[in-house]
This record gives C-alpha cells, sequence and structure tokens, in this order.
C-alpha cells in the first residue's frame, strides 16, 4: 500500500547551531533518489574538509523503503540514528540531512550528541520549511478544439491541477486527480461536456498538496 501523502523538504539550505561551544551546521536537501542523497552528502563533506564530523541521513521512497544513517566517527548511536529518526518522526521523505560538526572542546557525552544531532535536524525543518505532496492518479481528458480554452478554465476553476496541454487533431489535457475524486470527476465531465469528452485514466504520481 501507498502513502497516500508525505512531507518533503521545500528546499536546500543550512541551518546552524552552537551547542557547548561546538557548530553544527544542518544542511537539508530534497532528493529524489539515493544517487542524489549520496552526491549531497559527497558534496557538503567537501565544503567541509576540516570538520570534526559530517554525519548524515536520508530518506527516500514515500513508504520510507531506502533509509541510511552515518555517524561518521561520532559514538555508534549518537549521531545519524537521531537524524535519521527525526526525520521518520516529522514524515519526510525524499530527503537527506547532513550535519558537520565543528568540535568546541567541550565533550556532550552520548545523551548530549542525540539531542544535539536530532534537535538541529528539527530545527533545520522548521527554519527551510516542508511542503506535503499527496498522491493523485494521472488522467487524460479529450475534447474537441471548440470546447478546449473552455475546458480548461472549468478545470482550473474547480482547482483541478493541469499538467499538460497537447493540441492535435483533438485536444488532450493531462490532469491529477486525487482517487476520491475520480467517479465525481467523470460525472461532472460527461454533465459539462454532454458526454463528447473522452477521459482516460493514467499512473499514480505525487505532486504539491
Amino acid at each position: 500500500m501507498k502513502a497516500d501523502q508525505y512531507v518533503t523538504v521545500a528546499r536546500e539550505g543550512v541551518h546552524e547551531s552552537e551547542i557547548n561551544r561546538s557548530r553544527f551546521l544542518c544542511a537539508l536537501a530534497p532528493a529524489a533518489t539515493e544517487q542524489e542523497a549520496q552526491e549531497f552528502v559527497a558534496r557538503i563533506r567537501r565544503e567541509h574538509p576540516t570538520a570534526s564530523h559530517n554525519c548524515f541521513a536520508y530518506v527516500i521512497g514515500a513508504d520510507a523503503a531506502v533509509q541510511k544513517a552515518s555517524d561518521d566517527g561520532e559514538p555508534g548511536g549518537t549521531a545519524g540514528v537521531p537524524m535519521l529518526q527525526m526525520l521518520l518522526r516529522r514524515e519526510v521523505r525524499y530527503a537527506v540531512a547532513v550535519v558537520t560538526r565543528y568540535y568546541g572542546g567541550v565533550k556532550l557525552g552520548a545523551g548530549g550528541l542525540i539531542r544535539a544531532y536530532g534537535g538541529v535536524v528539527g530545527e533545520a525543518l522548521d527554519a527551510l520549511g516542508t511542503i506535503t505532496r499527496r498522491r493523485y492518479r494521472l488522467a487524460t481528458v479529450t475534447v474537441d478544439h471548440q470546447r478546449a480554452g473552455k475546458m480548461q478554465n472549468d478545470l482550473r476553476a474547480t482547482g483541478r491541477a493541469v499538467l499538460d496541454v497537447r493540441y492535435g487533431e483533438a485536444v488532450a489535457i493531462e490532469i491529477g486527480l486525487p482517487e476520491t475524486d475520480i467517479d465525481p470527476f467523470r460525472a461532472w465531465l460527461a454533465d459539462t461536456t454532454a458526454g463528447t469528452a473522452a477521459f482516460e485514466l493514467g499512473g499514480e504520481a505525487y505532486g504539491d498538496a
């Protein structure tokens, strides 16, 4: 069963905190694939070659199928795992977090590290913002040229997302529909076009809620 919606990072960015003289910089980014997440981790490491640690966590897949975390030299389970747990607790998917630590001379202890690494990810999510993406079905409405302009206006007026318009012998308008809206939409379409429009369901995708 696929998730009906998930949350992801609104934009790439960095949030900094200072805890007991150590600097913690949390870099967050959306990542569509595991490879993208790994490339982001590698880039942040290159930007901070002198840091004490560059710990990371990422979650890929609407159902969180891929989860990875690294402590990068911090005591086992005190950095990457609390970062990952923060992402999962906030239902964040398709996202990568890298926390760069510059050690300031004061040891935090295991509990302090867990709070610091998890906490700075939570603060970064709040600072950079998140967006909710909902699952929907792709569908194509095919109408004649006379009706096409009005149909597009009607679709937008009723809050339906027009994703693509293709002009040929007829006009094919691709839209996104929540699963629960498919039957009411069919009825609305038949009514609006006196049964002259064709309607075809396609695959699934996720879009901004």
